[in-house]
Parts: structure tokens; sequence; C-alpha cells
């Protein structure tokens, strides 16, 4: 009922829909673990969010699989480090469950700006591919409004959502 209000309210004030949602409890489950897996903020952490991808609708996270689970070495230098080669491993999670790679997260140290290798290496580097970063390795704000939320258009550009007032990441 509250997301039928919501949605009725944001058409009366002419709101957009929402790039991306996520149900808060898979959420917050998603974020416990990344904070468990830094080893008591001794290092990076992150996962693949999957999911639906709607045409013209809202993207809907279901999943988190999580980088180490998929790469055993991918935090081993204290940053994350993906081996692309690991790449099957999540085709075949999302095949089996009929989902698609919906977004990426990971955590830093300090503030949830993109480094100068996030930028240069996206994750997924295709253009329309959204990635998330919490601060204070999820441990402190880890929802929107004080993460960072970014769109990669390809060819190295990003665009930064972190600040928008229009609904870019919504928790459900």
């Amino acid at each position: 009922m509250r997301s039928l209000l919501s949605k009725l309210f944001g058409w009366l004030l002419g709101q957009p829909e929402p790039r991306i949602v996520c149900d808060m409890s898979i959420w917050m489950a998603g974020v416990e673990e990344l904070s468990k897996r830094t080893l008591g903020r001794r290092r990076e952490s992150g996962a693949f969010l999957i999911g639906e991808a709607p045409e013209g609708r809202p993207k809907v996270i279901r999943a988190f699989v999580y980088y180490d689970d998929l790469d055993e070495h991918a935090l081993d230098t204290g940053i994350v480090r993906f081996n692309g080669n690991k790449m099957s491993k999540l085709w075949d999670i999302c095949e089996a469950r009929g989902y698609r790679v919906v977004a990426d997260i990971h955590v830093h140290p300090g503030s949830y700006g993109q480094s100068p290798s996030d930028k240069a290496d996206p994750v997924m580097p295709r253009a329309g591919h959204f990635a998330f970063i919490l601060p204070n390795f999820a441990a402190g704000t880890v929802k929107p409004g004080g993460i960072g939320q970014y769109e990669y258009r390809g060819n190295g550009l990003w665009v930064d959502h972190s600040t928008s007032t229009a609904p870019f990441l919504t928790l459900r």
C-alpha cells in the first residue's frame, strides 16, 4: 500500500520513477555481509547486484553475489581486484535464477567518491551500468543520500547521481 501511495504522490508531484529499486531487507542483509567481508575494516569488499531489468521500468535488485565468492583472490590486496575470467560463474548464477546484472557495489575506507581506478576500470564496462560505493567500510551510512551512485556512460565517462534530487536508487 505504501509503495502505491508513493507512486501516486510521485505522479502528482511530477517526480520521476527511480532507476533502481531494492527491498530494504535484501539491501540491509547484503550491506551487512559486505561489512563482515572487510575483516574488521581492513580491506574493501564488493558484490554484483543481480535481479530483474524490465524494459522501461526500474531495475529490481534481488540478490548480492559477492566478488570473493566468484574470485577467491578478489580482495587479497586490500582493494577490489576482480579477475574478469571469473565472470562465467556470475553468468551461470544469473542464468539459473533468470536474472541479469543490475549494478555493482563496493566499500571504501573513507568517502563514497570514485577512486581513479574505479573510474578507469569499471567491473562492468558497458554503457548504462550502475555502480554504488559505500563509505567507511559500510559501517556508517549505507542508504541513498549517503552513498556513491554512479552510472557508466562508456568511453571512461561516468555520471554521478550521488546528490541528485531525483530518485536514483530507492529502498522499499
